[in-house]
């Protein structure tokens, strides 16, 4: 974690991102002459990518005014956010299009029994988790907007291939396949959010991609609806994946041609841009990208007790997403309505947890203390409230049980700042790169065990599903209290051996290891 001597204006209240966090993407530069001024680390002389723009240290004090930044980051955001956002929209479509599927038929037509529809729900997650690792080394080997659109398309064609399925084996295969084309989702979205933005502005700027989370559950809603009223030669089910299938691989072919891979090299920009664009990073000490796995990084990062408690949050934070994302519409055709009724019922819940998300991420913002584990603590009561509601209230009560169901949507608002943590605590490419794999291993893993709570035999009320529910939130409370605490006491333990330094030197010592791909231990020294 990053010093307190060496913290930014705008980060030094900041006690959860308290860590100099760390990014890199872009083709490696060649080492500056020695007297180039950059702090390295002793065990690699590799630095960031965004070497490449700068002679020297010296020469990353270029003067831009605050109206030539102003302007570069609404040109940033209008550069990144629409294609992250729409892209997050179809990801979130595509985990429900198995929940719509089902109540359009294909449990009947593939003649699935048992626990084969879990089963189907969670091998998109153990595809997932099996190329969660290979595909993160891989964002940080290959041009990221490229690699990021490859995997949407093949995503998108694996989807439109599960309508030709006629069986539970053959789903499966395509199931699993099209979570390991997933698995690079959120990881290099956090990646890109990392390298564009500055530790102040990232969890906004997830929060507005995260927030088309939302705009899939309503969108996916209406599609649902539109789709159940073709009346083809083919069952509703699979004009479900034919369609969405279509949409996706048709914007992984946009996100391929128009994402830049990095501030760097992004063509929209020019050079004077991207230099501004590299030099608001100074204070994040988060740098732009490495290309070059650096092993020191891989073990710091298994020894860094914060690696562990991102896992825990991943599972506990997803455990009631793999139940509710493949068993909401079942849940809410459960209190009573028709299929086509159930489908336009996910639109006012996916509302809500697109305005929950702006909410809690327009709070953290508008308060400069960021406390970020404040908000997520804040932001699970609803869920909290609404997950004891569905256990509790009796199931006559239509419209309280449907409240209770909306009610659990806000843990997407608390995820959302769980991903801004791992960014602003986190630094070193290499070891950014593992802890995002192993908080995504852990989102997997969530996601994978949430349906098996789900029992056919306790429909509707689904009794240990939405206990699971409970546990889960109420262990995630435990975790962030957990992380909390750990990272105030790592900060007074700073305070008391660094000290105090001059203004002077603070500018001196984050301009020298502001590109040197240091992780947050070493930045200590």
């Amino acid at each position: 974690m990053s010093s307190l001597k060496n913290r930014s204006p705008d980060s030094k209240y900041d006690l959860e991102a308290d860590t100099k966090p760390d990014h890199v993407h872009a083709e490696v530069p060649s080492l500056p002459p020695t007297d180039h001024g950059w702090k390295f680390s002793k065990r690699s002389a590799d630095g960031d990518t965004a070497l490449a723009l700068f002679a020297d240290a010296d020469a990353a004090d270029e003067h831009f005014t605050p109206e030539e930044e102003r302007k570069l980051i609404w040109k940033i955001d209008f550069m990144i956010l629409p294609y992250l956002a729409v892209c997050y929209m179809f990801f979130y479509i595509d985990k429900t299009t198995l929940s719509y599927a089902a109540i359009f038929g294909i449990r009947d037509d593939l003649h699935l029994h048992g626990t084969q529809y879990n089963w189907l729900s969670s091998l998109f997650y153990f595809g997932f988790l099996a190329w969660a690792f290979p595909t993160n080394f891989l964002m940080q080997r290959l041009p990221i907007g490229k690699y990021l659109g490859a995997n949407i398309f093949m995503w998108g064609v694996f989807l439109m291939i599960q309508a030709a399925c006629n069986s539970f084996s053959t789903l499966a295969v395509l199931r699993a396949l099209g979570g390991a084309a997933e698995a690079c989702s959120d990881p290099s979205f956090m990646l890109i959010t990392s390298m564009w933005y500055t530790r102040r502005q990232q969890p906004l700027r997830i929060g507005l991609w995260y927030t088309a989370n939302g705009l899939g559950i309503a969108g996916g809603g209406l599609l649902g609806y539109g789709i159940g009223h073709i009346r083809g030669s083919l069952p509703s089910w699979k004009y479900e994946f034919l369609i969405i299938g279509a949409l996706c691989a048709v914007w992984g072919i946009v996100m391929f041609t128009f994402l830049p891979d990095s501030p760097v090299s992004a063509p929209l920009l020019t050079p004077r841009q991207r230099r501004l664009a590299v030099h608001r990073l100074r204070h994040n000490q988060t740098g732009v990208e490495n290309k070059h796995l650096k092993p020191y990084q891989v073990k710091e990062a298994f020894l860094d007790i914060k690696l562990y408690l991102f896992f825990i949050l991943g599972v506990v934070g997803n455990i009631p997403n793999g139940g509710i994302s493949n068993f909401g519409t079942i849940i809410i055709k459960g209190f009573g309505f028709s299929t086509l009724v159930t489908t336009l019922m996910q639109v006012p819940y996916g509302a809500l947890i697109s305005l929950s998300i702006l909410l809690c991420v327009y709070l953290n913002n508008r308060f400069h203390n960021n406390n970020r584990c404040l908000f997520i603590l804040l932001f699970l009561c609803p869920n909290i409230a609404g997950s004891f509601g569905l256990r509790f209230v009796p199931l006559d009560q239509k419209v309280g049980r449907l409240i209770c169901y909306y009610l659990t949507g806000p843990y997407n608002a608390a995820f959302v700042l769980v991903l801004s943590l791992q960014i602003a605590n986190t630094s070193g490419h290499t070891k950014k790169v593992v802890t995002n794999a192993v908080l995504f291993l852990g989102y997997c893993t969530g996601n994978i065990a949430g349906p098996f709570f789900y029992k056919t035999s306790q429909s509707p009320s689904y009794t240990l599903g939405i206990w699971s529910m409970i546990v889960s939130h109420l262990l995630e409370v435990v975790a962030v209290c957990t992380f909390w605490f750990l990272m105030r006491r790592e900060n007074l333990r700073r305070d008391r051996e660094q000290g105090v330094e001059s203004e002077e030197e603070r500018e001196r010592r984050i301009k020298e290891t502001a590109f040197g791909d240091l992780t947050d231990r070493e930045n200590l020294k």
